[in-house]
């Protein structure tokens, strides 16, 4: 049967029409959808937290020295810890991971301190106390940690002095992925990092719809993280590590459903991974999600029964009644118990950048 060549050109228009209302949509929607996902990481009101904050937690015991410098268009606030150290045993740079800032980690970052390691970490674009309407994306934790070494580097109280990199997941992709620029780094620990964005973005999307349908989303979601990280698009974790030929210690725990243990993680590319000074290790046990680890196995007991209570008060009230039930089951916490640390965990790496 013959085809009317006019007819097949409108049908053929009239598909592509749909296709490009659709592509439109969805690109539209995608870019909806990360400027949700990338909003500003503030920090938690410490009414509504257990957890220990620089001020008043640490003021008193560890001073430190608030300094700045440039990421993109934003000013970012970094923070010197451990000048009281007159001879520190190095320089740990320290990039926090998303949604938050650096003080979310302040009882690990002390407890550095108090080893006698000098600390210089920052809140990322987006973060805390640093400029920026949101965190823009997966790649940006990176740039910000390369622009944050670059400041180190000029720094007369930073610079001269050996450097550690540690990170948790987007810090942890970051402490990696900025191995592709040129630093004088001594070694990195990188802790539940994702070792492709887009990788990352596309499993987020998976289980965000619940589907592996999701695919679809994909060619979207590539497309925006190119718009806006463009030669940088590409950074990642294996090629970091691999260019480097850095010591790198890579920890992520078996049961991260987040960036997900076999899936997504850095430790999940290790036949990936040619450089043969990267060390590889698997948190184990029923605290072994994405950051449960960083506290000790009292603490994480202690908490649960205030979680099951949380949960609860979240499902039952609403608005300020909410705030208010929230803020006096905090107020009921031991506050110690709440910061106790994994210090076995923090040993492991200190004894990694001893041996480095």
């Amino acid at each position: 049967m013959k085809v009317n060549k006019k007819s097949r050109r409108r049908k053929l228009a009239a598909v592509l029409a749909v296709l490009l209302l659709l592509a439109g949509g969805t690109s539209a929607g995608t870019v909806i959808a990360m400027r949700s996902i990338f909003s500003r990481g503030d920090y938690t009101d410490p009414a509504l937290s257990a957890y220990y904050r620089y001020d008043p937690d640490w003021k008193d015991k560890h001073p430190r020295e608030e300094v700045s410098f440039t990421s993109g268009e934003n000013e970012l606030k970094g923070f010197i810890y451990g000048m009281e150290n007159s001879s520190p045993r190095g320089l740990i740079v320290f990039a926090h991971g998303i949604g938050t800032g650096h003080e979310s980690y302040i009882d690990q970052l002390m407890w550095f301190v108090e080893q006698g390691w000098r600390v210089f970490t920052y809140d990322a674009t987006g973060s805390g106390y640093s400029e920026g309407s949101g965190t823009v994306g997966l790649v940006q934790s990176a740039l910000d940690l390369d622009k944050a070494l670059d400041y180190a580097e000029g720094d007369e109280r930073l610079k001269g002095l050996d450097v550690y990199l540690l990170g948790h997941s987007w810090g942890g992709y970051a402490v990696s992925a900025v191995q592709n620029f040129d630093h004088d780094i001594k070694a990195s620990a990188e802790i539940s990092g994702y070792a492709y964005p887009v990788e990352m973005l596309d499993v987020g999307a998976e289980q965000t719809m619940h589907t592996k349908a999701a695919v679809v989303m994909h060619p979207f979601i590539w497309l925006y993280n190119k718009f806006i990280y463009g030669e940088y698009a590409d950074l990642n974790a294996v090629e970091g590590i691999n260019s480097s030929g850095l010591p790198n210690l890579l920890i992520h725990g078996e049961n991260d459903d987040f960036v997900v243990y076999d899936r997504v993680s850095i430790v999940s590319k290790k036949a990936e991974i040619t450089n043969p000074k990267a060390e590889f290790f698997t948190l184990t046990g029923e605290y072994a999600d994405h950051n449960s680890f960083f506290n000790s196995d009292r603490c994480n007991e202690y908490k649960k029964p205030y979680n099951s209570r949380k949960e609860e008060i979240k499902k039952k009230y609403k608005g300020a009644e909410q705030t208010q039930k929230l803020k006096e089951l905090i107020s009921e916490m031991d506050r110690e118990t709440v910061n106790d640390i994994n210090i076995g965990l923090l040993e492991m790496i200190e004894d990694f950048y001893e041996r480095a």
